[in-house]
């Protein structure tokens, strides 16, 4: 033992004489070298894992992606290597994920395994900023579906709302004018009726303040500025940049819901449910003292969030899409006011009824979500188990993006799928039909909660809309459909001229 300890004492005093004797260049070269080994053997693909393009020390394929185009760096990246199929990975920083291009392993993934990719990663920034409310979250999300998108009928409420809006734009008197903030104003006053209780005016500075916020938030959790922190939290939490800033505005978003949450508990009537946060309220009082419940005050403004998010983002974004490409191609707006004219008139309301008597009009807005590309990334997944998957192994945890893009996209499913083309959901007798793949609100267990809602928000406003205005582009412009990469794939900024149809 004592000959065993003398040969470690040796070896401990040779490791030390070692790096005594380099000079500083030679021991930070050693350290960069170390680094680099380490990180290689730590973070490389383990076996049969879906290939990728190479990745770069520390970082992986950080910068291999651009972030302003997020949906189309992806499909370049797997179209720059013949030999990855419609599953490829690439590593953020430490950690994988896989991306899945094409509505074959798109189905395959989320319908006929939806099990194995039901989770959603627990991101770092999420965490920050929700703390474990993320978790409580998803427990309480059927009781958002149930009160606010199934029990409640919106459609007076929706119709309410199109009035509101159309006296601003008709005020414009036919000239140019932003459509970004009047639409946004609108449809989110869908959902504040339906949590709050009352509609805010389009004037009104808190309310546009709130509006400012989801949107600046919704840009800077797709921005360069996440996908570092997810990947370096340590590093970020001590850096400065936009990710900071969404620490400031939750707490102003939670300031704003607390007045109104105030409001609500100083008229609080539990024989008499006004709207989500009296609901939720009468749900807080009747599981108080369970073990299990995840009620709280600091959840609900969690589920508030979530229908913003899935009731406001994407149909505002769509119906800017929307108001474009009826622009664009004036012939087929002209065949939507025509079905419009013939079915309900110019002067009665348009309803949800007459959807089924209105297949061009419907198969127009599917085209518009479609062509849009609406939400180009669908929200990441995250595998509960060891799974196969396009001949490759995918071990549990490991985050999976199903590109949307390249399944509304897709040269195999849809006839012309770079063109605008409202007869992809039409058959030979001109009836509506819904193709397999198209899923721009995704599929299988994880498909969004705001589903119904946004179906009614777009076929009454926008039906609304064609039955009022005919919409065009200023004079000497013509339709540009350039986007600004974020949660959703907006357009740019831009004018367009509403003309009255009816005297």
């Amino acid at each position: 033992h004592l000959e065993l300890k003398h040969r470690l004492m040796d070896s401990v005093s040779s490791v030390i004489g070692f790096f005594l004797s380099l000079d500083t260049k030679s021991l930070l070269l050693f350290i960069v070298v170390f680094i680099l080994t380490a990180d290689y053997f730590k973070n490389r693909r383990p076996a049969n894992f879906p290939p990728g393009p190479r990745m770069f020390p520390i970082v992986g394929n950080l910068f291999t992606v651009d972030h302003t185009k997020t949906h189309e760096s992806m499909k370049e990246v797997q179209q720059d290597s013949w030999t990855y199929g419609d599953v490829y990975s690439l590593r953020m920083g430490p950690n994988f994920l896989v991306v899945l291009n094409g509505f074959k392993v798109v189905k395959e993934a989320l319908v006929k395994q939806a099990d194995s990719f039901a989770d959603r990663p627990l991101l770092p920034l999420q965490l920050d900023v929700f703390s474990t409310l993320v978790c409580k979250y998803v427990k309480t999300l059927f009781f958002c579906l149930n009160f606010g998108l199934g029990k409640k009928s919106l459609e007076p409420v929706i119709l309410d709302e199109f009035a509101h809006c159309a006296q601003e734009i008709t005020g414009y008197k036919g000239k140019p004018f932003n459509p970004h903030l009047i639409i946004n104003n609108a449809v989110s006053n869908i959902i504040c009726s339906m949590v709050f209780g009352h509609r805010f005016e389009y004037d009104d500075e808190n309310f546009k303040k709130l509006l400012k916020m989801f949107e600046k938030a919704f840009w800077i959790l797709t921005s360069i500025w996440a996908q570092l922190y997810n990947a370096f939290p340590h590093l970020m939490r001590r850096l400065p940049g936009p990710h900071q800033t969404i620490q400031n505005i939750w707490k102003d978003v939670k300031k704003f819901i607390r007045e109104e949450l105030k409001d609500h508990k100083q008229n609080w009537d539990p024989s008499d449910l006004r709207d989500y946060i009296d609901c939720y309220l009468n749900e807080i009082q009747t599981t108080t003292g369970q073990v299990d419940s995840t009620f709280d005050e600091e959840n609900m403004v969690v589920c508030i969030l979530e229908l913003f998010l899935a009731g406001t983002e994407t149909t505002s974004t769509t119906l800017r899409w929307g108001f474009l490409y009826m622009a664009k191609y004036p012939e087929i707006q002209e065949k939507v006011q025509a079905e419009i004219d013939t079915v309900i008139g110019q002067f009665r309301q348009p309803s949800m009824e007459d959807r089924v008597n209105m297949p061009y009009t419907d198969a127009v807005i599917h085209e518009i979500q479609r062509i849009g590309n609406i939400v180009p990334l669908n929200l990441p997944h995250s595998t509960t188990r060891e799974v196969q998957l396009g001949g490759y192994t995918i071990p549990k945890g490991v985050t999976v993006i199903p590109s949307l893009t390249a399944v509304l996209l897709d040269k195999n499913e849809w006839e012309t799928p770079h063109t605008f083309n409202p007869g992809h959901f039409l058959n030979e007798e001109g009836k509506f039909v819904k193709p397999a793949a198209f899923i721009p609100f995704s599929a299988g267990k994880r498909q969004c909660p705001g589903e119904s809602l946004a179906k009614m928000e777009l076929f009454l406003f926008f039906t609304s809309f064609m039955q009022r205005y005919t919409f065009s582009m200023p004079a000497g412009v013509k339709p540009v459909l350039n986007y600004r990469f974020g949660f959703t794939l907006t357009p740019a900024h831009y004018e367009i001229c509403a003309t009255l149809r009816q005297k």
